[in-house]
């Protein structure tokens, strides 16, 4: 049975001089909305008005709650065969500024996090072309065991597609049930990008298509597993790309309900391959936000992530749509080596202190999106 939503009556009046009742009476009777529709709210020139219709529709799902998470991010290596042109993170093996992670050295960083309070670490990294897969298995193994409280979120649809094709030489599905059954508990949303394939020709030539990706994220949610979402957006794509890409992941949770949350990434282009292109505005960021949470009405949750957008708009967010203000991070490398000017992880007081800025309630989460409690100091 489709939610109905609160449309107040003054977002009814407005909608009428905006030319949108008709998508303001399809939100408020919840029924789903046309590609076509998520491009009109696009395009409005309110983007007010658009933030308010996102955000009943986020406090119908979610009330006056905004989740964060304690956690930790690690990066195994940037040795990459891929050159992405959006990547700054990527190095060739022996290039200056390549790096590659101990497993050893790896569990010290999630035991430290864990004492710290973190209940999550976040491990990705580049296409490696000679580490083995048992380094892979080692890693989520020797993680749980020594910290078997932790939840592990780990490698993109893309990593796992180089394990199966390159590196294992196993199907996909085997190479998931093998790491699921040494302690992995979710995939993390990288490596979507956008799914258009003219598109990740111009910024990720060779990378897997949309449907590769989609497939990885398919046979994981069999499993009866969970993964999150993401769109990197603002380089090159249009708004039609961008619709494009939210309904491939509206069809995909509509069969398989495994996905956790959606998490937009603005583009940052400073130190990479299209750096004359101009970084998305914060009025961007918002819309992508609010458009998102209009259009994916399966998804629960949609995240602000704060190390693309700084924490004034992330807390912005909290009322265009977003619920969840992702986490401490501690460690981000693949953003800031591109060029973010945000820090490179946050203190608890500080994201509770902008959710409740934002008026809503913080509330502690895990991997899941689980609530854990409403305050951890």
């Amino acid at each position: 049975m489709k939610m109905q939503c609160s449309i107040k009556g003054s977002l009814f009046d407005h909608s009428m001089r905006l030319g949108l009742a008709d998508v303001v009476e399809k939100i408020a009777e919840g029924q789903r909305l046309s590609s076509s529709d998520a491009l009109r709210l696009y395009e409005c020139p309110d983007i007010n008005f658009v933030g308010s219709l996102a955000e009943q529709v986020s406090r119908d799902k979610n009330g006056a709650v905004a989740t964060y998470i304690l956690n930790r991010y690690l990066n195994y290596s940037n040795v990459c065969i891929l050159s992405c042109q959006f990547c700054a993170f990527y190095r060739r093996e022996g290039q200056d500024g390549a790096f590659s992670y101990s497993i050893e050295e790896l569990v010290r960083e999630t035991t430290d996090a864990v004492e710290k309070g973190a209940t999550e670490v976040h491990c990705v990294g580049g296409l490696h072309p000679k580490l083995p897969y048992s380094y892979y298995l080692d890693l989520v193994r020797e993680i749980k065991e020594k910290v078997s409280q932790v939840m592990i979120k780990a490698f993109t649809a893309v990593e796992i597609r180089h394990l199966a094709k390159r590196i294992a030489k196993k199907p996909i599905i085997e190479v998931l049930e093998d790491l699921a059954s040494v302690g992995l508990d979710s995939l993390t949303g990288g490596g979507a990008e956008i799914f258009d394939p003219i598109i990740r020709r111009k910024i990720c030539a060779g990378k897997e298509t949309a449907d590769e990706w989609i497939e990885v994220h398919r046979l994981w949610h069999s499993l009866g597993k969970k993964s999150t979402a993401t769109m990197l957006f603002g380089h090159v794509e249009s708004l039609n790309h961008r619709i494009d890409h939210l309904s491939r992941l509206r069809d995909l949770q509509d069969e398989t309900k495994g996905f956790c949350a959606f998490i937009p990434f603005a583009f940052e282009p400073e130190n990479t391959k299209l750096g004359n292109i101009k970084k998305a505005t914060g009025i961007d960021f918002l819309k992508t936000i609010a458009v998102s949470r209009l259009f994916l009405d399966n998804f629960d949750h949609i995240t602000a992530y704060w190390i693309s957008s700084g924490m004034a708009i992330a807390e912005l967010a909290l009322n265009f749509g977003a619920d969840d203000l992702h986490g401490t991070i501690e460690k981000e490398k693949i953003f800031h080596m591109a060029g973010a000017k945000t820090p490179a992880g946050q203190t608890v007081t500080r994201l509770q202190k902008t959710i409740e800025n934002a008026g809503k309630i913080p509330i502690r989460r895990d991997t899941y999106y689980r609530k854990l409690d409403y305050c951890f100091l």
